[in-house]
């Protein structure tokens, strides 16, 4: 009899977590999966964040009118950190924490991901870093989707070193942005025989550049590699187009990213040389499709530029990965990386994830401003992939190095 009782009794328990489960899976399809925004809305750079905001909205509300991921209506969480680190690792803390998002987006400059990414980490949660930058972090739990050194200064440098000379001189803001791409940048011009002349980090907040330019006025080089950051230091520009510095300069980050050429009178960027993996002059019509939506939601944008572009496809890339993965699950998501296989088709053209880096490959186009500041572009590459970090060591498929790796500082062999 007690027998029997126990058996009655197992089957009811069993029955009862059948029941649980079916309910539990029936609300999860039900909640909203939800996806944490940190972006600088006021602040020094908002002008160049703030696309970043809406190209993520804009991919939201796409998603969410054609039925969610996995079925599931995407709640977007974002808070305004203000360019302020300390206030991005308290709303990372707040979001992953308190919110309880699925995924985390978070930050324009390099200086906020290293803020965000030791916090990712310690809730081991899946982190997308959506902004072209300097290259090197090798972290499972960081999705990098922008640009990297060997997709834009590896074609750029040589480039401008053939058609102008081999003398350099760099200025670059002072933080691991500046700093890390001006080594890159000392590195491809000594291996292309050339010479830098010259080199300054600019604190963050300068916007006086009189001996700047006349440092360049004496050194003479062929050419000037900009990598300045912010609204305060972009007033360089104009006081060299005032001084007549007449020097041909290339940059990772301006145009695409910073639209000076929409931004300042004609001709204070002409003879500017970028790689970029989008910009909004691109005519094709898949990408003419894409500012056309843009536009309709936001018909006062000044240009949609690359940081607004990648947050957008960021964000599809992120429904690409779950819904392969057929959940949200971090170490779900990446398995589908480590196939080899997770690859969207984004605006600027076809972008894959590299499994052992988890950064991603890039259609980059070479352009230069004409006085006008209309655009001209020169050279097109296809799909170049995201391979220095594998080269040195990088797989993240076999082992979480979580660490940042420059040329000057490697994986141990």
């Amino acid at each position: 009899m007690q027998a029997t009782l126990n058996r009655g009794a197992r089957a009811l328990l069993g029955a009862a977590a059948i029941a649980s489960f079916m309910i539990a899976s029936a609300q999860a399809q039900q909640d909203p999966i939800k996806i944490g925004l940190l972006e600088d809305q006021t602040g020094e750079i908002a002008i160049f964040t703030l696309p970043k905001v809406r190209g993520t909205i804009l991919a939201v509300e796409e998603i969410n009118a054609a039925g969610g991921i996995l079925g599931r209506q995407i709640e977007l969480i974002d808070y305004d950190p203000q360019f302020d680190n300390a206030k991005f690792q308290e709303f990372a803390r707040r979001l992953l924490q308190k919110d309880k998002v699925d995924v985390l987006f978070a930050g324009a400059t390099s200086a906020s991901r290293e803020a965000v990414r030791p916090i990712a980490n310690r809730f081991d949660a899946l982190y997308f870093y959506t902004n072209q930058y300097e290259g090197g972090v090798c972290d499972a739990n960081v999705i990098a989707t922008g640009a990297v050194p060997e997709q834009q200064f590896s074609p750029l440098i040589p480039w401008m070193m053939e058609r102008f000379g081999g003398r350099v001189y760099t200025i670059a803001a002072d933080y691991n942005f500046g700093q890390i791409s001006a080594e890159w940048t000392r590195v491809l011009v000594e291996e292309g025989g050339g010479e830098i002349v010259g080199e300054e980090l600019i604190p963050l907040g300068v916007s006086q550049f009189g001996q700047t330019i006349q440092n360049m006025q004496k050194a003479k080089p062929d050419w000037i590699m900009a990598l300045t950051v912010g609204a305060s230091q972009d007033s360089f520009f104009e006081q060299a187009h005032a001084a007549k510095l007449g020097i041909p300069m290339a940059s990772s980050i301006r145009i695409a990213l910073g639209f000076e050429h929409k931004r300042f009178a004609p001709p204070a960027l002409q003879n500017m040389y970028v790689t970029a993996n989008w910009y909004e002059e691109i005519d094709r019509e898949d990408a003419n499709a894409f500012k056309a939506r843009w536009r309709k939601r936001w018909p006062d944008e000044t240009y949609i530029n690359q940081m607004g572009h990648n947050a957008y496809a960021g964000i599809y890339l992120y429904k690409k990965l779950a819904e392969t993965a057929g959940t949200t699950d971090k170490d779900a998501i990446r398995k589908v990386i480590a196939s080899g296989d997770a690859c969207i088709d984004a605006p600027e053209g076809r972008m894959c994830v590299d499994p052992k880096s988890q950064h991603l490959s890039h259609t980059i186009t070479l352009l230069s401003v004409n006085e006008d500041h209309s655009i001209k572009t020169h050279e097109k590459w296809d799909k170049i992939e995201p391979y220095w970090l594998a080269s040195v060591g990088c797989d993240l498929t076999v082992k979480d190095h979580n660490d940042q790796y420059t040329p000057s500082y490697l994986p141990e062999k």
